[in-house]
């Protein structure tokens, strides 16, 4: 008797590492687009290699792919991610990932005109920077546009929510 082995393995929370979520905005034909970009620092328990496998185990889990096929939120109620803008922050939440990032107010503008924010979430670590700290806006162009980040990125465009209460 044979079994066949699966390309999935367990998924470890161990191995994402430390998951950073910053918000920032970009001019786009129609006006400016509200970013956010979820990353690992690649410094999880197996290193860069296991925190990438840990990312996309992650993301298959939660019904997301990576690639360059942009998945609408609006159309998916049963996406286990959401997107609430509270005073001044947004705060992303999805299984292993509780986030609050402070967001510039161009970012609040643009994405109190859309509706949502373009939410990208990138399989391969970014380990030179660092949370908390400003990234220099050509390492994030580098980075978040690289074609090799783009490709292998879960790409959403998330419904923003206004807290309750």
């Amino acid at each position: 008797m044979t079994s066949a082995s699966s390309d999935t393995r367990p998924f470890s929370a161990a191995e994402l590492g430390t998951l950073v979520v910053m918000a920032f905005s970009g001019a786009a034909p129609d006006g400016d687009m509200p970013y956010l970009l979820a990353y690992t620092l690649g410094d999880g328990a197996g290193g860069p290699e296991a925190s990438t496998a840990a990312v996309e185990e992650l993301l298959r889990a939660n019904g997301l792919s990576a690639g360059d096929q942009i998945i609408d939120g609006s159309q998916r109620p049963d996406l286990p991610l959401t997107l609430v803008v509270d005073k001044g922050e947004a705060v992303v939440d999805m299984p292993y990932l509780h986030a609050r990032c402070v967001v510039p107010e161009e970012w609040l503008a643009a994405v109190g005109r859309r509706g949502y924010a373009y939410f990208l979430f990138a399989t391969r670590p970014w380990p030179g920077a660092e949370p908390g700290k400003p990234v220099a806006p050509e390492d994030l162009a580098a980075f978040a546009g690289d074609e090799d980040i783009l490709d292998s990125a879960a790409h959403v465009l998330l419904p923003a929510r206004a807290a309750q209460g």
